[in-house]
């Protein structure tokens, strides 16, 4: 029986005994879980790797506290130092510039969430497989577990028989 008409058995529960036993052999003896952050790393394109760093740069402190300095210096400068002013109140120029800003912004920060929402996909499948070969592998050793105290059971009234006998 094929690996994918096993998995496919155990997803509907149409497993009998020698599907069961081929499909814990199957996950006992191959290594399931994957580093999903180094499989994803390995195939990650140079688009891909510059939408991460600017949303990691752009999504912290030290960014938003610089744009602040920027933005105070700009309206200070446009305001009180500079005589012949390059954006006057209402600040043309600098509602300009914060909407390209954005406008770029927001789809390379959409671009790093997409591939974090598939990272997080791929993870939790990942996940759902080890919880399954984890699942059936304690019900082997419960059953297992249950077969040898069965046995144990038989030895002990069979000695006891016999302490009888004797």
């Amino acid at each position: 029986m094929e690996k994918k008409e096993i998995v496919q058995r155990l997803v509907n529960q149409k497993l009998d005994k020698k599907d069961h036993e081929d499909l814990i052999d199957l996950l006992i003896n191959n290594p399931i879980s994957v580093d999903i952050d180094k499989e994803q790393e390995a195939h990650i394109t140079f688009g891909e790797k510059m939408a991460d760093k600017i949303s990691a740069i752009a999504g912290s402190w030290f960014f938003i506290l610089l744009f602040i300095l920027f933005l105070v210096s700009w309206i200070i400068l446009n305001t009180v130092i500079l005589l012949d002013k390059i954006d006057p109140y209402p600040f043309i120029l600098l509602n300009l510039v914060l909407s390209c800003v954005s406008a770029i912004q927001a789809p390379i920060i959409m671009m790093s969430q997409n591939r974090e929402a598939k990272k997080d996909s791929v993870r939790n499948q990942n996940d759902y497989i080890v919880d399954l070969k984890s699942e059936l592998i304690l019900e082997d050793l419960h059953r297992k577990l249950e077969l040898i105290l069965k046995n144990q059971s038989k030895i002990l009234d069979l000695y006891e028989k016999k302490e009888d006998c004797d």
